[in-house]
Order: structure tokens, then sequence, then C-alpha cells
């Protein structure tokens, strides 16, 4: 089940370029909180909390207790995005989605495989259609991860939708009929039709 993580945070006042490239030099990630019963406000956490805090999640979703330094109270929500600075490195943005802990929420889940597939294992070729499936649960049922035991596949195995080992209370967003991934039969050379001609040698390159 989600793990949720305690985030001080403060109501941000700056604003613009010139203001949110200052608070990343001072160690602050600039940052907004948004959903259905909640006002989109502009909020600020400090860089080094967040960064240990996703660093100590088992999901890339993320539920965070903020704590709002002269707000209304804790405010659960979800990392809904985080906006990485791929050349210099750091964080430049996060967005929080504002969530109720008896309401649903949606989120894309990474579905995991383990275990030594016996049809990979004879020579099949493990497709995997589908590495996120969309789940609806409450809050605290949210998985981290959709863990599937591969070691009974064998070649011509499926694993559908319907399949998938989903917590109490957790449901898909897809079709059960939905393939998730399946073992493929191994591919062969193509033998050539019985009378074909054998393929021309090579001419010898002129001198």
């Amino acid at each position: 089940m989600a793990t949720i993580f305690d985030l001080n945070a403060q109501a941000r006042q700056r604003s613009g370029s010139a203001a949110v490239r200052r608070l990343r030099k001072e160690g602050i990630i600039p940052a907004v909180i948004y959903g259905r019963k909640v006002e989109a406000s502009n909020i600020k956490v400090d860089a080094k909390a967040f960064r240990e805090m996703m660093g100590h999640s088992a999901s890339d979703n993320v539920l965070v207790n903020l704590k709002v330094e002269g707000g209304k109270g804790d405010q659960l929500a979800l990392v809904q995005k985080v906006q990485h600075d791929y050349l210099r490195g750091g964080i430049l943005h996060v967005d929080f989605h504002a969530v109720d802990m008896n309401e649903e929420i949606h989120a894309q889940v990474t579905v995991e495989f383990a275990g030594e597939c016996e049809g990979v294992r004879l020579g099949g070729l493990l497709e995997i259609h589908h590495h996120t499936v969309e789940v609806h649960c409450l809050p605290k049922d949210l998985p981290s991860s959709i863990v599937i035991d591969a070691t009974a596949l064998l070649v011509g195995s499926a694993v559908h939708v319907r399949d998938l080992p989903l917590p109490k209370g957790v449901r898909a967003h897809l079709d059960g009929d939905v393939i998730v991934a399946l073992v493929a039969e191994p591919k062969v050379a193509e033998a050539p039709a019985p009378g074909a001609a054998p393929a021309a040698a090579a001419a010898p390159a002129k001198k």
C-alpha cells in the first residue's frame, strides 16, 4: 500500500522567471498545488527534503501530506508532475494534485514481472504490451507497483488485465480482456521453398 510522506511547504509570493531562478539558487523548488476542491496556489518546498522523499519512495506515485506554513491545515496530495533540468541538473518545478482520503483517485501504476519465465527459458520472447496500468482506488490503497509472477508462463501464455493481482479496493481502468503481456513463439529463420534456386554467388570484383 502507498506510503504517505510528510513534507513542509510555504506559501510562495514571488513569481516570474527571475524570482523562481533566485528560489532555485537558494535551494528551494517552486511548486503549485491544485485540485477539484482546492483553489490553485503557489507554494515552495525545500529541494533537499523533496529529493530525499522521492529517493525513499518505491513508486512514481508519491502521496504527500503537505504541511503548508500559514495554511488551513495539512493537505493530502499526489506528486503529479516533476519538471527536471536535464542540462544543469536539479528540479525546476513540482505540481501537487490535492486529493481527498475518502475519494477515489486514478493513477498509472508500474507493472513488474518476477521470477524466471519458463516460456522464455524455452526460447520464447516475453512481450510487454502495457508497462503501466491505470487504476482507480482510495489514496490509502494505491499500490506502489503490480507484481506478476512470470515463473509458470509458457510459450503462448498471455496475461490479461483480469489476471492482474490487484489489492483489495483497487480496480483497473482497462477492460479485463486487454492483454498486458504474452510469451511469443520463438522466431525461426524461414527455410527456402522446395525447388527454389539457391542465391547467386556474388560476382568477383573487376580489377
